[in-house]
């Protein structure tokens, strides 16, 4: 009987282990219903460091945000990218990016990240800016009447083809909009199975999710790709160092580039969902948003509308502070990622106040943010949506405290440290773009009164989904 105590005698400097009663689940299913509240009631009970078996691992979570800094800068001991480049090799069925087999490869992909910052990210933003007026020109210059859409699918089309054309190119057959739309429909039905992937569920157990995924990853092909026109710097230089690799066949460098899309848009379009569904929500913010759009377009002489071509710099974009808390606070609300970091040997972690963790090899440490997005003594009332929350006399609000002292990390929806998602930038102003050309040519407001909820299912994996669509409406502003 004892084996199936929750919790078990653990070696000295270890953190209580919660096992949960059912062998290798653990307290999977009890994390999966709802990571938050399970992790609040453990420490509760536990205190701000503690074990969890789930599903055959062994996690470690550290729940105090002033500890935060001790796991990010022992990169050392404790690893990232070996973890993620297994989960995304077997997720998108591409070969583990082995030092024998593919010498550099996982540094190489890594610099090329250079194209997502400073010059290079202007010159990228500038083009999906000019993309996403296309395509809303394309889908709403003629809305002169109310027309009525569900959010969710129309964030989904919008910024889907928009982040396919600046990437990847576009699709010169008459027929381009279909094409990227057939592929968005295909990507939808594997990233509803994503959770499952990731999960490390076999894809033979997922219906057509296997289907689905080998046809995408055939749209990536070099023959298919060859044939777009205007692809960015980024992909092509991707492509580039795949052409190095003999041991990579044309089917793995075409997965490849499906994972990068995968990463460019799956948590981008739910968050675009959300910072919609918010300001819409609050008449306040809405107008707040839309009245500095409106300013800045005055002050650069810039005018509104499906047939002018606004241009924004970078400047221009970051100093839209309103825009910029609403949409921070939006992703405050529905983010769930979990910071993870493997223990590369038997190691002691030191952490602050003469704390010490001991660890043993392969063991993992969990960071769990919303823990610190919702705790009230950090944001007041953290269940409502305050769009002005990171402001602070009219500039940008950066210091926030918990216990009266002043916190380095208070706001992580793209991670942190090594694992900090290296497109942030480029996703934070194509959100802002998205928001700012919709506000400035369009009247919008929510044709439903309903409440959208966060689905959990993706608890730990990024940006929530909603649980339900929602129509709204939009018409073209005189």
């Amino acid at each position: 009987l004892v084996f199936f105590f929750s919790v078990f005698n653990r070696k000295t400097g270890e953190p209580p282990l919660i096992n949960g009663w059912i062998p290798y689940l653990g307290k999977a299913l009890i994390f999966r219903k709802d990571a938050y509240k399970f992790l609040l009631d453990q420490q509760k009970k536990f205190g701000d460091i503690f074990t969890v078996h789930i599903a055959g691992r062994y996690i470690t979570f550290i729940m105090d945000p002033f500890q935060y800094v001790y796991v990010i800068r022992n990169s050392k001991q404790l690893e990232f990218h070996e973890f993620a480049n297994k989960m995304a090799s077997k997720t998108f069925d591409y070969p583990a990016l082995s030092k024998g087999k593919f010498p550099e490869l996982k540094e190489n992909l890594h610099r090329i990240y250079q194209y997502l910052q400073g010059k290079p990210l202007d010159i990228i933003s500038d083009h999906m800016m000019k993309n996403l007026q296309d395509i809303f020109e394309w889908k709403c210059s003629q809305a002169t009447d109310w027309e009525t859409e569900k959010m969710y699918k129309f964030c989904c089309s919008v910024m889907f083809e928009a982040s396919f054309v600046t990437l990847y190119g576009r699709v010169p057959a008459a027929d381009g909009h279909k094409v990227i739309s057939e592929i968005r429909d295909k990507f939808i039905k594997f990233d509803a199975s994503f959770p499952y992937l990731a999960a490390n569920i076999p894809i033979e157990l997922l219906g057509a999710t296997k289907k689905v995924r080998k046809e995408l990853i055939h749209h990536f092909l070099l023959q298919n790709m060859t044939k777009w026109l205007g692809g960015s710097k980024v992909v092509q230089a991707r492509q580039d160092i795949f052409e190095k690799y003999e041991l990579l066949g044309d089917y793995d460098k075409a997965a490849h580039h499906f994972a990068f899309l995968w990463a460019s848009v799956g948590n981008t379009i739910p968050a675009t969902f959300w910072a919609m569904y918010y300001l819409l929500r609050h008449p306040e913010a809405l107008a707040a948003v839309r009245d500095e759009i409106d300013h800045l377009l005055q002050s650069t002489g810039q005018k509104r509308g499906p047939t002018y071509n606004i241009h924004l710099t970078r400047e221009q974009l970051d100093n839209l502070v309103y825009l910029e808390s609403a949409l921070n606070e939006s992703l405050r609300m529905c983010s769930s990622s979990m910071n993870i970091r493997i223990s590369q040997e038997d190691f002691v972690l030191k952490l602050e106040g003469n704390q010490e963790v001991v660890l043993r090899k392969g063991d993992w440490i969990a960071l769990y943010p919303q823990i610190l997005h919702m705790d009230p003594e950090v944001y007041e009332d953290p269940k409502e949506y305050k769009f002005d929350r990171y402001i602070e006399n009219g500039k940008k609000k950066t210091t926030f405290y918990k216990a009266g002292r002043k916190l380095k990390y208070f706001l992580m929806p793209f991670g942190s440290g090594i694992s900090m998602c290296p497109g942030r930038f480029l996703a934070m102003n194509e959100m802002k773009m998205f928001l700012f050309i919709l506000l400035s040519h369009f009247d919008v407001e929510l044709a439903e009164n309903k409440a959208v909820r966060l689905d959990n299912s993706r608890m730990g994996l990024g940006i929530l989904l909603p649980d339900v669509d929602i129509a709204f409406r939009y018409k073209l502003r005189s």
